[in-house]
């Protein structure tokens, strides 16, 4: 094969080719293709375009027709090469593509045979942006008799492959300054350049993995700061006889842009400066990616608004004082939510949610929710203060609730008072809460034996939450946790202090096509005898999102006239697979599950009730909706668990 003089241009890979030494700079996916001439009149008869592929390593090819055609006045192409390089080719090559064009017909017989006769340099060409830089490319044809068309056969042999031999990378601009001065973060990101480059010594060397090399790094740069970063050379030679390539790359990272005044646009209620304040961007400090997306998130985190974008003037003449650009759009002064929903736990229910964001013209949010069901009514209410600079708020919170089951019913109030931190990786709460309620058994259509309760706590909640996605997850984790100690007492017993601590669990996990979702949960009330705390503070088990194959809150402690109470410890589990159940339906998934767990007073007690059963869930847009059939092992009997609600 005679040599290639070049190809492409400077920084779109220029390959130059010398007998012994070839050199590249950036080469293009694909030589553009050359117009096509039309005929000057059409040619009667012209069946559709063919082509058909085949490797010569797999098993004897057969042409397939791109379109069918009764006769045979067009050429029929067969590639035969490797997999990956023969997909390149039929995609690519100026032949296999004309034969795909409606207007293939109008061809003349003239831009056939040119088309023909360059395909095999075309490939060559084709498989060096692959990495090929010996592959030899010949054409057969084979004339058609009796009105068949031409048979043209392609083929490629491409040889060994280029592999990475030396690589030299080097940094300019800003960054290698700060580096050379010792700035521990410049030093830090240019070795972190260097060792995660994409194409070190012995790597494959194509054009696809060289462009991504590339912008692999300008991407870091830019994302630690250096906004205007840009390529002050790039270089790759190649040495055919070798069989490896050069590499020589020069990055200009530019000045690395700090952050200067917050522009704030969009507002209509709420004051600049507080926004500003959000930003935990002092004067001076750099303006990487990841601290614009944390400003971004703190104020999505307020519940002001209903979009939020955060930027920064790209002007490189400004970088040392970069304005950062933010632009809001409020929500509405006042929301209000309703939604519909049915739960084998709590029967069919509707609920109201109003939002005040401004209320009496001060920095406070006001929310209300209402909740009408069959067996729970309740209402919750907080006030709170906006987001600040901490990530911050105050609050005061009050909660009513009343909850019935075939057993018993318990009226339950909690008011609240205390400081949310919602930090990017963990939100926290600590709070002073006072606990009352009260507990009636259920005698026919009576209540009867009812006991008070009341307790006093300080307290504190940890979650921690890393998934894809918080409305639909299917990997990453959930983890909260809860611990307080207080005071309690009660009309039928005595007062005392006690401690109290609760975990939950859940993790997702894809596993060949399933996926998996585990839950552990506990829950432990220490008290001295003859103390009890309020209901709320106890736990109990069995319902929806429990153990299925059980009614709701019925797996905890009876009390001695027949009813249910809570119990001061708790272990639940579950594990449950799931698939959608066709590709047509990727939203519906088929579920297979099992569930244990149990409340109870004594550790002698806990022991776990099974539930176990198959479901199917619907990842609906405004949440998973699911029916689940269980069959509780301890009940001997099966129940149907139904979970749907509906906002609007």
């Amino acid at each position: 094969m005679p040599p290639l003089s070049h190809f492409g241009l400077a920084l779109l890979l220029t390959w130059v080719l010398a007998p012994a030494v070839a050199r590249a700079e950036d080469a293009t996916v694909a030589p553009p293709a050359p117009a096509l001439a039309a005929a000057s009149a059409p040619v009667p008869g012209v069946p559709g375009p063919e082509v058909a592929a085949s490797a010569p390593e797999e098993a004897a090819s057969a042409p397939t027709e791109a379109a069918p055609a009764p006769a045979a006045a067009l050429p029929r192409l067969t590639v035969q090469a490797p997999g990956e390089l023969r997909s390149l080719l039929e995609g690519n090559l100026d032949l296999a593509r004309a034969l795909k064009l409606p207007e293939a017909g109008s061809l003349s017989d003239a831009e056939w045979s040119r088309l023909i006769a360059a395909a095999p340099a075309q490939a060559e060409d084709l498989a060096r942006t692959a990495g090929y830089f010996n592959a030899q490319a010949r054409i057969a044809q084979l004339e058609g008799g009796g009105g068949q068309p031409l048979q043209v056969t392609l083929t490629l042999e491409p040889g060994p492959s280029v592999r990475v031999g030396r690589v030299t990378l080097q940094i300019q601009g800003e960054l290698y300054d700060l580096a050379e001065e010792g700035q521990a973060e410049a030093k830090a990101l240019r070795q972190r350049l260097e060792q995660q480059w994409a194409l070190p010594p012995g790597a494959r060397f194509n054009e696809d993995a060289w462009g991504n090399a590339k912008t692999a790094v300008i991407a870091a740069l830019r994302s630690a700061g250096y906004g205007a970063a840009s390529w002050a050379g790039t270089a790759a030679e190649v040495d055919p006889q070798t069989n490896q390539v050069r590499i020589f790359v020069v990055a200009d990272s530019g000045p690395l842009y700090r952050a200067g005044e917050v522009q704030v646009s969009g507002l209509q209620r709420h004051d600049p400066e507080r926004i500003r304040r959000l930003s935990g961007l002092p004067p001076g400090a750099p303006l990487t990616e990841a601290k614009l997306q944390d400003y971004q998130e703190r104020l999505r985190k307020t519940g002001l608004f209903d979009q939020v974008t955060v930027s920064m003037d790209p002007d490189p003449d400004k970088a040392a004082h970069a304005t950062v650009l933010v632009q809001v759009k409020e929500s509405q002064l006042q929301t209000a939510t309703t939604a519909l929903g049915i739960s084998t736990s709590t029967g069919p229910r509707a609920s109201l949610e109003h939002v005040h964001r401004q209320l009496f013209g001060y920095p406070l949010t006001a929310t209300n929710k209402f909740v009408w069901g069959k067996s729970e009514q309740s209402w919750n209410g907080e006030l709170s203060t906006y987001l600040n600079e901490h990530l911050q708020r105050d609050l005061v919170g009050g909660q009513v609730d009343r909850q019935f089951t075939d057993d018993d019913m318990v009226i339950s109030q909690r008011l609240r008072v205390g400081r949310s931190t919602e930090h990017p990786v963990v939100e926290r709460l600590d709070y002073l809460e006072l606990d009352t309620s009260k507990e009636c058994t259920r005698d026919g259509g009576l209540y009867i034996n009812c006991d008070t309760l009341k307790a006093i706590s300080a307290d504190t909640d940890r979650t921690w939450r890393k998934v894809d996605s918080v409305l639909l997850p299917t990997t990453g984790y959930t983890l909260s946790a809860q611990f307080g100690s207080g005071l309690a007492d009660g009309s039928a017993t005595r007062r005392g202090v006690f401690g109290r601590a609760y975990g939950r669990l859940t993790m997702y996990w894809p596993v060949g096509g399933w996926y998996t979702q585990g839950r552990l949960e506990l829950g432990k009330v220490i008290t001295p005898d003859g103390v009890q705390v309020p209901d709320s503070l106890r736990f109990r088990a069995g319902g929806d999102n429990s153990v299925r194959g059980y009614a709701y809150r019925t797996l905890a402690p009876s009390t001695p006239d027949g009813g249910i109470t809570g119990g001061r410890m708790l272990f639940t589990s579950s594990v449950e697979v799931a698939h959608p159940i066709s590709d047509s339906l990727p939203s519906v998934w088929g579920a297979l599950f099992i569930d244990a767990g149990r409340a109870a007073d004594k550790i002698s007690e806990l022991k776990p009730a099974l539930g176990y059963g198959l479901g199917l869930r619907w990842r609906s847009p405004v949440g998973p909706l699911a029916v689940d059939w269980a069959w509780g092992q301890e009940d001997h009997r099966g129940r149907i668990h139904l979970n749907v609600g509906i906002a609007f």
